[in-house]
């Protein structure tokens, strides 16, 4: 097989974890609603998920602030809104009502789950010792949600500079876990 050189600024759309999700954060009067796609699964349980957020970013001012933040996981419907989110800036503009996402009351935290979201988890942040070097935030899931009525929820995952991969076929292998 011919192989081919890839610039290294492609790689990460090789290597997306994905699903594309929706963080909300809240501190004081003030919330947000960023689109991320780089984070990770570290632990199963407790669930820990790995982060990396912008200083950039105002989301990331809220997070730091506040510890906590909720992340929200659209389905492809929601695209046009998951890609409109990214391309805002929460510092100049209330996202929930520019892009008609209903926001609803968490019950661990103080960031707002998203109605139209298939899941949300609730996050607290348990480690932020490479947040300064990375943005790189650890954050514990303190209560999930999910919309029983989504059976296969088809999620986006970012390939980098507007491509997005759909996913929502489920194979099953034959595992040690049952």
């Amino acid at each position: 097989m011919a192989r081919r050189s890839l610039p290294l600024s492609k790689v990460y759309g090789l290597l997306e974890p994905g699903p594309v999700v929706l963080v909300t954060t809240a501190h004081q009067d003030r919330r947000d609603v960023m689109t991320m796609s780089w984070h990770m699964m570290l632990e199963f349980e407790p669930p820990l998920v790995a982060c990396v957020m912008s200083d950039r970013n105002h989301s990331f001012c809220l997070l730091k602030a506040s510890r906590e933040c909720v992340i929200n996981i659209p389905t492809v419907e929601l695209a046009e809104k998951v890609v409109g989110c990214g391309n805002a800036s929460g510092a100049k503009t209330d996202k929930f009502k520019r892009f008609g996402l209903t926001p609803l009351p968490a019950s661990q935290v103080g960031a707002p789950l998203i109605a139209e979201c298939h899941a949300s988890l609730e996050c607290r942040v348990v480690d932020t010792r490479m947040v300064s070097k990375y943005g790189l935030f650890v954050l514990e899931v303190v209560q999930a949600w999910i919309d029983p009525a989504v059976k296969n929820p088809r999620t986006l995952h970012h390939r980098g500079h507007g491509r997005f991969m759909v996913a929502g076929e489920t194979i099953r292998l034959k595992s040690r876990m049952k």
